[in-house]
């Protein structure tokens, strides 16, 4: 039987000033994929469990939908609050890099052609970004060829149950967030004469670093995942929905292909403020679409070994 790695980490709790409180060692199971070229692909067991997926109405920033879309101005995005099942799965430690993107990107092409290097901020252990929802999906196909694993994009609720990681405050590590603890924009920013603060709640600004950071450079969830707040948005599978009503509820894509041409993402990124960060924020793009702040994390549901 081949050895396993261990993942080993530590998991920090915030006040609500933003200070650390808590510090905690936990351990987690993992698996290594060897992609080839010496590129590997670190994977964590995810449980699976129930969990209320949303935001409560009292939770700050989440109204923010209205300031930037007038149809969305007034409506519930991040609710009903809900219970949702999530099946066991592995996911990503980290956002897919520019060294695992390059290798994949060689494979035979299954629907459509990738760019090998399409990142803006340049570096293997960064995140890839600048690609586009259909590009993560043609990885993913790609990377199920040569793997033989079923890799995909989680669900939203897949994501949100993985970046709560047993929590219900707004970030991972608790009511409010630091930009020691991830990578958002910590200043101050005004759009339509409005000024949106670089601080959460009752925690303190922070610095702007103006572009994405390697992978796995800030504390880890409970569960063991890196950069689930900030670094770049993370494409999911679902297409967007206004709000949760009519959602399934045991950690699918909630409501099946529709119409739309808008695809979610999830998580934030070192473009946007700390609101944009939290656990149950959603926000959507046209599927096509390629931004310098948007990557993926996979989501593996094989067995292992297979």
């Amino acid at each position: 039987m081949p050895q396993w790695p261990t993942h080993e980490f530590e998991v920090v709790t915030v006040n609500a000033q933003g200070q650390i409180s808590q510090r905690e060692q936990r351990h987690a199971e993992s698996r290594r994929e060897d992609l080839g070229s010496g590129i590997t692909l670190d994977l964590v067991k995810i449980p699976g469990g129930t969990f209320t997926m949303g935001s409560p109405a009292n939770e700050e920033g989440r109204n923010w939908y209205g300031d930037f879309d007038d149809v969305l101005k007034g409506v519930n995005v991040e609710g009903p609050q809900r219970q949702v099942k999530v099946q066991s799965f592995w996911m990503g430690k980290y956002p897919i890099t520019q060294a695992q993107w390059k290798l994949v990107a060689a494979l035979p092409e299954v629907e459509q052609n990738l760019d090998a290097d399409p990142a803006s901020c340049k570096g293997d252990n960064r995140p890839v970004e600048q690609v586009s929802w259909d590009d993560a999906v043609e990885f993913c196909q790609r990377l199920v060829k040569h793997t033989g694993r079923q890799y995909r994009l989680p669900s939203e609720a897949e994501w949100e149950y993985a970046c709560r990681a047993g929590t219900t405050t707004p970030f991972h590590c608790g009511a409010t967030i630091t930009t020691d603890l991830a990578n958002y924009d910590g200043t101050d920013w005004e759009n339509r004469g409005k000024t949106y603060p670089g601080a959460y709640g009752q925690g303190p600004k922070g610095e702007y670093r103006q572009q994405t950071t390697e992978v796995g450079g800030f504390v880890a969830n409970g569960l063991g995942l890196y950069d689930m707040h900030g670094n770049v948005w993370e494409w999911c599978l679902d297409h967007w929905h206004n709000t949760y009503d009519g959602a399934s509820t045991d950690g699918s894509t909630g409501f099946g292909a529709g119409e739309s041409n808008l695809r979610l993402r999830r998580g934030g990124s070192w473009y946007v403020g700390p609101w944009f960060c939290r656990s149950a924020n959603r926000s959507k793009s046209a599927r096509n679409i390629r931004l310098h702040d948007i990557g993926f994390r996979l989501l593996c549901s094989s067995p292992w070994p297979l």
